[in-house]
């Protein structure tokens, strides 16, 4: 789960907003449950279970970046993937 992803997502997330690069599955997950300036949407969602199968080794890596990517933007902090 804390395998590099191939290519950073960077989010602006806080308050003030920071830019973080995000690089990995378990950062990911940590920014979504800690984080996330929203708490409910489809996109978060679908991340969050990506996230939990690459843990069981049931997805890939990169399968959770996307995942991730589209939960960003949904949440409308996507600066760059």
């Amino acid at each position: 789960m804390n395998t590099p992803w191939t290519k950073p997502v960077v989010i602006s997330i806080g308050d003030p907003p920071v830019e973080t690069a995000i690089e990995t599955t378990q950062g990911a997950a940590w920014a979504m449950i800690e984080d996330w300036p929203v708490e409910d949407g489809t996109a978060l969602d679908r991340a969050l279970t990506v996230c939990a199968a690459v843990d069981a080794g049931k997805s890939k890596p990169e399968d959770a970046r996307k995942a991730f990517v589209e939960a960003a933007k949904e949440a409308h902090i996507l600066v760059r993937a």
